[in-house]
């Protein structure tokens, strides 16, 4: 699947003490010049420094209309999905949270190629984390 980047960002989940807010303009940004789109937003993780704890590049992208830098998510990559409840308040860091602490157990092996949250049109939302 090819992905064109609407706009993205370099950040640390641990060290960068406004990682929150540029998250959140990042979303901003991508928001104001995906007006009006209706198709599947997508927030990526790639360029991994190391693990959670380290840097990386967090892009807003959609699906590909071949205009832009594109990423590829690889067809081969196997990936396990997390569903986020979209009623519990920043349900989407929260499962981050869990999702970290699946890695911290020893329960889930990540690769650090190319993760992806995938938002829907009707607001439903899925984490898909690369498997090694």
């Amino acid at each position: 699947m090819e992905l064109n980047i609407v706009d993205s960002i370099k950040t640390n989940n641990f060290e960068d003490p406004n990682m929150a807010i540029v998250i959140g303009e990042l979303w901003q940004r991508a928001g104001a010049m995906l007006q009006g789109y209706e198709g599947m937003i997508y927030g990526v993780y790639d360029k991994y420094m190391s693990n959670y704890k380290g840097d990386y590049r967090l892009s807003v992208a959609i699906e590909a209309s071949n205009s832009g830098e594109t990423i590829s998510i690889k067809d081969e990559q196997q990936y396990r999905v997390f569903s986020v409840d979209k009623e519990i308040e920043q349900g989407v860091y929260k499962m981050w949270q869990i999702i970290w602490g699946l890695e911290e157990a020893g329960e889930l092996q990540r690769a650090y190629t190319v993760d992806f949250e995938k938002y829907t049109p009707t607001g439903d939302i899925e984490i898909y984390i690369a498997l090694k």
